[in-house]
């Protein structure tokens, strides 16, 4: 009888150990999620840094075009060639890393390049990612949700067209045949410079959508974890 009662008190212990390492095991995972995790602001790890880098390095060999058609005296001509690719890679970098400022170091990490060729696009890109990021701060608290992602890719791009027109129209000095040219490029007639716009907005929201859902196939498909 006394040997009856000890077999069952043993396996009763062996059932508790093995209860209490599931539940340990189980609650750090689900901390981990950006879902079941309350926390806004999060540490960024190596391997958050080397992604954004990776979407960063996509953004600038795609965008290679920029001196061709940045010379082409249009508004927003730059921003609708660019605007599918720089807001596609974005998405797919703030889908995979969800913590507020992914967006601006994926901005930093394009203006080390940008700073040699332009730096006003430097400080604008800059300014604008900061924007983007405090909307989608004070509209989502934060990258949980798709639509932020969504949000942020689409307004990120299109908001340099009005401080590029603020600083050509009021700060750039017009001389020679580049200050002509420069001139064209502000002075078009304003349905011009609000066709160019819209039509850069609708081309940044095509290039966001894409990024979804191109990260949620990745993310299927097992190549891209949460």
């Amino acid at each position: 009888m006394e040997e009856k009662n000890n077999a069952v008190t043993e396996r009763n212990a062996a059932q508790e150990l093995i209860e209490n390492a599931a539940v340990d095991t189980a609650e750090p995972a689900r901390a981990d999620t950006p879902e079941n995790d309350g926390k806004i602001f999060r540490r960024y790890k190596i391997k958050d840094i080397v992604f954004l880098a990776i979407m960063s390095a996509c953004m600038l060999v795609t965008g290679a075009i920029m001196p061709l058609v940045g010379q082409i005296p249009l508004f927003g001509i730059i921003q609708l060639c660019l605007g599918l690719q720089f807001s596609i890679f974005p998405v797919i970098g703030m889908m995979k890393v969800r913590k507020p400022g992914a967006l601006v170091f994926m901005s930093l990490c394009c203006g080390v390049v940008l700073v040699f060729m332009n730096p006003i696009m430097f400080v604008c890109s800059l300014l604008c990612a900061l924007i983007a990021e405090g909307l989608v701060l004070a509209l989502f608290r934060g990258y949980r949700k798709n639509g932020a992602c969504l949000f942020a890719g689409t307004v990120y791009f299109p908001l340099t067209l009005p401080f590029l027109y603020v600083y050509y129209r009021f700060l750039y000095s017009w001389t020679g045949e580049e200050g002509q040219a420069v001139n064209a490029f502000v002075g078009a007639e304003p349905g011009v410079a609000i066709g160019m716009s819209a039509a850069v907005l609708a081309v940044c929201f095509v290039g966001a959508l894409l990024g979804v859902v191109i990260s949620r196939e990745l993310r299927k498909s097992g190549v891209m974890k949460k």
